[in-house]
């Protein structure tokens, strides 16, 4: 079995600074085998920010998978927006834009989907979408294959398409072809699993993790939170963690249970 920390959206610069130690704990309790972080480590870029961040990734268990987020882009300057948008994150948080775990079981990519042409939104290239294909169409079936990016590939009902990551379509249609299993996100800072229905591709059903925010104060109306995926090919089960204030602690809040079934993951009653 494999365990999977999945954080999302720190926002350091607007962080409940009561809930870095328990989230700490807690994740070092759970003894991941790897941690993965889906952008916006910090609120607006800023190198004291950037620097917050570094610190609590110092404080976690390794391995990591880090991608960037919209929010680390720096938003004002526009010169370091589009001439020098993530030199601060690859001098505080990582040079690697690419990161790859990959073991027996399971093999992980995170892609970086910020752009500085938007402020919000995000999007994936041909040439991203070309390198998963090299990892993941070389692997049989059994080893695990998921992506980590920002910006979902798939949304909750009652959100915008808007907030989808840019070509998500072409994506999913190249990808779907390797048998891509997990596709990870955050962006939203709202909790989700669920089937990527919207694409309608034959003989395929992967698996959405939407993380909600673990750290920051911009809750938008969920409260702070982060996914544990055990896998244990063909079975996959995602625990929702959220904060208690009552307790000061992060509990289980939801075990959501799904296995493959030839054709794609379906989802089973929870053991």
């Amino acid at each position: 079995m494999r365990r999977i920390i999945h954080l999302s959206d720190l926002h350091f610069g607007r962080v409940d600074p009561a809930l870095i130690d328990p989230l700490l704990r807690t994740v070092r309790e759970v003894e991941p085998d790897l941690v993965a972080i889906s952008g916006d480590l910090t609120q607006r870029a800023r190198s004291y920010q950037f620097q917050q961040a570094r610190s609590f990734l110092d404080a976690l268990p390794k391995p990591q998978i880090v991608v960037p987020g919209n929010h680390d882009i720096p938003l004002h300057n526009l010169f370091t927006r589009f001439f020098e948008p993530l030199t601060k994150y690859r001098r505080y948080i990582t040079d690697d834009l690419q990161p790859v775990y990959a073991d027996e079981e399971m093999v992980i990519v995170g892609v970086n989907t910020a752009r500085s042409s938007v402020v919000k939104g995000g999007r994936i290239n041909r040439a991203q979408v070309n390198r998963l294909r090299e990892r993941f169409c070389a692997l049989g079936r059994g080893v695990v294959k998921a992506v980590v990016t920002h910006h979902p590939f798939d949304l909750p009902e009652g959100h915008n398409e808007r907030d989808l990551v840019g070509r998500a379509r072409m994506a999913m249609a190249e990808l779907a072809s390797c048998g891509a299993d997990l596709f990870l996100a955050g962006h939203l800072h709202i909790s989700h699993t669920g089937h990527a229905k919207r694409y309608n591709i034959d003989g395929y059903s992967a698996l959405v993790v939407q993380a909600g925010t673990a750290t920051s104060t911009r809750e938008r109306g969920e409260a702070n939170s982060f996914n544990l995926l055990s896998i244990a090919y063909p079975e996959v089960s995602v625990e929702k963690f959220v904060w208690n204030p009552a307790t000061a602690s992060f509990n289980v809040s939801t075990r959501e249970q799904f296995k493959q079934a030839g054709e794609g993951w379906i989802r089973t009653e929870p053991r």
